[in-house]
């Protein structure tokens, strides 16, 4: 039989693909990436379902320490934020599971991989090209793109086969992961309408508000009021504390790899808490220049990650840069929690630039004499006077 591995998350899609292929005489292997989104009942409830669709084996490979370290902390370090909203929550997973998937691909010799996206997505676009740079040599089946199924054809393929699950759609597709949860509905569908409260996972349960103290060393979230632990224990802790504030909700409108708009909300308390916090931590103890080249640089990682250009070596030059710039970011930062807001404190660090025995801005000058001050005022007008002049 032709080997082959499936990405299986153990929706409709992937359930059909799983039964279709190991009806036309694939030897079919299911495999699901834990980025942060699952428990281990939903673990064992896919895993259960996975079997009754045919395939041969499944696996579920946890990835979230592997998905912290090779993508989420270079989030962080940029302060990755699509379109200044997005922080790139569901599109940075993709690209860690279509790398775990196809390395187990090939640690088992499959001859080919089957994934269930449709003709009309970004992951497709995600996942084709991670399969085909890592290993050109697997084949790669889609059926649901192929075919252009609908989800009444589906289901009735299923059914006939015997699959008798319940597959009534969820009025709110979620996608919940380590960086934050996607919401997907009728209203993200269109332009018009925000997504409703109860469409959101995490209720608003606080509303007094509640300070929080974050600690980072050399760029990474490694505290929470004065607890110290690893970046994904942290990551999970602050989430727990800010999404019973309703903190991290919005809608992303952007532009798609396949060139359409596409509209989707999201809930990411900890995600944004932290990039914010760890900006605010950056402009204390780095330098104008590392601020400012750090922002273009930090926009193109976020562009190529969201693209799937994961691969190419320049996003390794890019992360070498931004790990390189957070040397010096370490300190404290100090946040106060408020229903579906959150305020930026204060910081506290040994490398704040914004040190008085330097001057304090719009004080006293107590570095320089007013002669100094004029003599360098003169010289950096210089250009733009003599431009003036000749032109005027």
């Amino acid at each position: 039989m032709k080997k082959l591995v499936i990405a299986y998350s153990g929706g409709l899609d992937t359930s059909y693909c799983a039964v279709s292929l190991s009806k036309a005489g694939y030897d079919v292997h299911a495999v699901s990436v834990n980025t942060g989104g699952f428990s281990a009942e939903e673990i064992q409830t896919i895993e259960s379902n996975a079997y009754k669709m045919g395939v041969s084996t499944y696996i579920n490979i946890d990835a979230v320490s592997t998905f912290y370290q090779k993508v989420v902390k270079y989030l962080v370090f940029g302060n990755v934020l699509k379109n200044n909203t997005y922080p790139l929550s569901v599109s940075a997973e993709r690209i860690i599971q279509a790398i775990e998937i196809v390395n187990y691909a090939k640690s088992i010799g499959a001859s080919y991989i089957a994934h269930g996206s449709t003709g009309a997505g970004n992951d497709q676009v995600r996942f084709d090209m991670i399969f085909q740079t890592i290993a050109p040599e697997i084949g790669i089946i889609t059926p649901i793109r192929d075919q252009k199924l609908s989800r009444k054809v589906e289901i009735e393929y299923l059914k006939s086969n015997g699959i008798d699950l319940s597959w009534e759609k969820a009025k709110y597709s979620v996608n919940k992961g380590l960086w934050g949860t996607s919401v997907g509905g009728e209203e993200t569908l269109a332009s018009e309408n925000p997504l409703p409260e109860f469409a959101y996972p995490s209720q608003v349960e606080k509303t007094e508000a509640e300070k929080v103290k974050l600690t980072f060393e050399k760029g990474e979230l490694i505290g929470v009021n004065d607890v110290k632990s690893d970046s994904v224990t942290a990551i999970e802790t602050l989430n727990a504390i800010a999404s019973k504030f309703g903190i991290g909700r919005d809608i992303h409108v952007g532009d798609t790899i396949v060139g359409i708009k596409g509209r989707v909300g999201f809930e990411a308390a900890a995600a944004l808490i932290t990039i914010k916090a760890h900006h605010l931590l950056e402009k204390h103890t780095l330098t104008k220049w590392q601020l400012q080249h750090k922002e273009y640089l930090s926009s193109f990682y976020g562009m190529h990650l969201h693209e799937g250009q994961y691969l190419d070596p320049v996003m390794r030059n890019i992360e070498a840069f931004l790990e390189s710039s957070q040397a010096q970011v370490t300190g404290d930062v100090f946040v106060t929690l408020k229903p579906y807001h959150f305020m930026l404190d204060g910081i506290s660090s040994a490398h704040d630039l914004m040190n008085a025995k330097f001057g304090s801005y719009g004080e006293m000058n107590k570095g320089w004499t007013a002669e100094e001050a004029k003599g360098f005022i003169k010289i950096l007008g210089n250009q733009n006077k003599i431009y003036q002049q000749v032109n005027a």
